[in-house]
């Protein structure tokens, strides 16, 4: 397999830690990437419309994108791992993954605003916006932080990843002052062996 990747993108982070609890890593080969939200990348055009990151090209040679969707595949291709397969647990997980995609997307959302932008087209109400979604998403998992130990699932991944996107690209947020119980979680968490080999290089 192949995937089309940036080793900062948060998305593309939770698509390897999947590979790597579910024992795939070594199967999938990662290939450079310039996706960017407003220049598409032509060589992921070529095989998906959508052109982001990440994009996996199966053994079959199938393009798949979205995150959620890949890891789909990849656990169901290794038999099951990190998706409960039915019943609350199943629930939680696939509602912990949305929230804290969520995240992400006001994140990544927030980054383009400050990075794309000139200083003089930026929106303070914009950017107000999605620094409360951050916030939001935060303060929920902060209160619920008990309910993600001992759990290693599609959603304890994804949280894992957005918090650990907000410490490279956000390092001013200092998100842990508002969530302690939370960052004590995400700081545990990290310490796995597949959050190791996935961890992104400084910003």
């Amino acid at each position: 397999m192949k995937l089309f990747h940036s080793p900062f993108s948060p998305f593309v982070r939770k698509v390897t830690v999947v590979a790597h609890e579910l024992g795939l890593a070594e199967r999938i080969e990662l290939l450079p990437s310039a996706a960017h939200p407003t220049q598409r990348d032509a060589s992921i055009l070529a095989v998906h419309p959508l052109a982001q990151v990440p994009t996996l090209i199966t053994d079959e040679g199938h393009a798949l994108a979205d995150s959620r969707v890949i890891c789909e595949y990849l656990d169901a291709l290794a038999g099951g791992g990190v998706f409960p397969s039915s019943g609350p647990a199943r629930w939680t997980a696939l509602g912990d993954q949305s929230t804290a995609d969520g995240l992400l997307d006001a994140a990544l959302l927030l980054r383009y605003e400050l990075t794309v932008r000139g200083e003089g087209d930026r929106s303070v109400a914009w950017i107000a916006g999605q620094t409360a979604k951050i916030e939001g998403v935060l303060d929920h998992f902060e209160a619920g932080a008990e309910a993600l130990a001992d759990r290693v699932d599609i959603g304890t991944i994804t949280v894992a990843c957005a918090l650990g996107y907000l410490d490279v690209r956000f390092p001013d947020l200092i998100w842990r002052r508002r969530a302690p119980g939370l960052g004590r979680w995400a700081d545990g968490f990290a310490a796995r062996p597949s959050m190791e080999a996935t961890k992104p290089p400084a910003a």
